[in-house]
């Protein structure tokens, strides 16, 4: 039997995500990895990068939960987690402009920064980076896999591995225009020196507070943003001293600042995110 389920169509610097109010509608009994290649297909579809649903939490204040557009289920994601916190806020499942969030990289505090009623901005903790090789994780002769090479298609890279819940290769290049995204990113994402596979992130350093940065999410293919990745960026910079520990980070869809704390270790990435529709869609 079909039925019809209310849903928003969102982004967060381009990287577009459908949200589902998982708590007033019934989606359980639904194949969520199905759903998602299905609503995210961009010709028979509504199209995104992946689908977003909002979920009681008996730890949190709400649940999260991501799948990308090939039916994968990722640990965090972080432009969708801004796009979920505007989202959450306007359809009132939250009334908390500070709030938690849980994921499966572990829970997350938003801070929404709002004009008018409107969710303009959203500054999210993102945590601690996880640099172990064994945790991320990625197969490396040391403790950390700081500026290792790494062989594709006859190109040697250096690379460093950061987990932000999800895990990222970041690799340093002085001209991002010499490089063919479409060729190495999935090279990179099914490397046999990442047991669960890598979203890769290639980075061109401007100043030491200010970079522009490519990314071959895994799962997903080459997208606009990735605020995750922006992350991994600015951790892999300073471990490689190319970057100060706030940077403002220029990705193909916009900027995201991200700061490292010195403090308590933590990562806190502030940058928009934007409705774009709301619709229904008979399932």
């Amino acid at each position: 039997m079909k039925k019809r389920l209310r849903f928003s169509k969102m982004h967060g610097l381009g990287n577009d995500f459908i949200v589902i109010d998982g708590i007033n509608q019934r989606i359980e009994d639904t194949n969520l990895s199905s759903l998602a290649r299905t609503m995210c297909d961009r010709n028979f579809g509504i199209g995104a990068d992946g689908l977003i649903i909002a979920l009681k939490s008996e730890t949190t204040d709400i649940k999260m939960r991501v799948i990308n557009s090939d039916g994968s289920e990722p640990e965090m994601c972080g432009n969708g987690i801004r796009c979920f916190s505007k989202f959450v806020y306007e359809k009132k499942l939250i009334e908390k402009v500070v709030f938690s969030v849980e994921t499966l990289a572990g829970n997350m505090i938003q801070a929404l920064i709002i004009k008018d009623g409107v969710v303009v901005s959203v500054e999210v903790d993102m945590g601690e980076p996880i640099l172990k090789a064994k945790d991320i994780p990625v197969i490396s002769d040391s403790d950390q896999a700081v500026c290792k090479p790494i062989d594709i298609l006859g190109t040697t890279y250096e690379f460093t591995a950061v987990s932000m819940g999800n895990p990222h290769a970041v690799v340093f290049l002085d001209d991002l225009k010499t490089l063919d995204l479409e060729k190495v990113g999935p090279l990179f994402e099914t490397h046999s020196n990442f047991p669960e596979k890598i979203n890769t992130e290639f980075v061109q350093i401007v100043n030491p507070n200010e970079s522009i940065l490519i990314v071959w999410e895994r799962g997903t293919g080459e997208t606009l943003a990735c605020g995750t990745g922006a992350c991994a960026s600015v951790v892999a910079g300073v471990l490689n001293k190319k970057c100060e520990r706030k940077v403002k980070v220029h990705l193909p869809g916009g900027s995201l600042m991200i700061e490292w704390q010195e403090h308590d270790n933590h990562l806190v990435m502030t940058g928009p995110a934007e409705l774009v529709f709301d619709g229904q869609i008979e399932i």
